[in-house]
């Protein structure tokens, strides 16, 4: 028992030092993202005035509610711009004992990574985003005013461009898993079905039961799915003439 103690208290340090760093960076993003908010707010207002021109304005009906939602969307943003780091950090922490020729492997991972992140967020802020916004707002006529409160509007549009940004990164996770071993090199081909399943869902859900904007997502997460299932086959077999050398 002590024995088995003694080998994994390593381990817990490790991720103890880990997550330390990734709340530090967060914490450290979201403070600069607060000295911006303001021009950061407007923007993300944008595609909701462009989807229904006759809204002037948001609005909040407490006295706490600007200063919370700014304080939310700064550390949702600080989390986004953060990522590439908490990406580096959970990869050294699952990947130890790293090899020369591995070094550039990490560049790459970190830089696909972060590009998938990016590719999710202005998919979602671009396209999905406005033609989610312009059915809900559809409903709006002489009989039926919109006044949107801020705090809903912020932390809709803020929650929507981190899933998807996270969504995007189904191939990089899928390759993560398969190096630390947690799952067989062949699991994600053969359970595809229930993945697809899964994918339907969550898009569903990230696009508030918005049909189109539904496909749109699933779309490119089918392949992106299929990209994991080919780059995990790529991997193991590196990773096997490597440890046949």
């Amino acid at each position: 028992m002590i024995a088995a103690l003694e080998y994994y208290a390593p381990h817990h340090q490790e991720l103890r030092k880990r997550l330390i760093r990734c709340f530090l960076a967060i914490g450290l993003c979201s403070a600069i993202a607060y000295l911006f908010i303001n021009p950061i707010a407007d923007f993300c207002m944008i595609p909701l005035f462009k989807a229904y021109p006759d809204l002037e304005r948001l609005v909040y009906t407490k006295l706490t509610d600007a200063f919370v939602t700014y304080l939310k969307l700064s550390l949702l943003v600080g989390i986004s711009v953060s990522f590439p780091f908490i990406l580096y950090q959970f990869w050294m922490f699952v990947s130890p004992g790293l090899l020369d020729d591995e070094i550039k492997l990490i560049r790459q991972v970190i830089l696909w990574g972060s590009f998938l992140f990016t590719g999710g967020i202005l998919f979602s802020f671009l396209v999905v985003l406005p033609k989610t916004l312009s059915f809900f707002m559809s409903y709006a006529g002489p009989n039926l005013v919109p006044m949107l409160k801020i705090s809903i509007y912020l932390t809709f549009v803020a929650r929507m461009l981190l899933g998807f940004g996270i969504a995007f990164e189904i191939p990089f996770l899928m390759i993560m898993v398969g190096r630390a071993g947690l799952v067989k090199p062949d699991h994600f081909q053969s359970k595809r079905k229930y993945f697809y399943i899964g994918i339907v869902v969550l898009s569903f859900l990230l696009t508030a039961g918005d049909v189109v904007a539904t496909v749109m997502l699933a779309g490119p997460l089918f392949g992106l799915y299929e990209a994991g299932i080919i780059a995990g086959k790529v991997f193991s077999s590196s990773k096997k003439e490597s440890s046949d050398e």
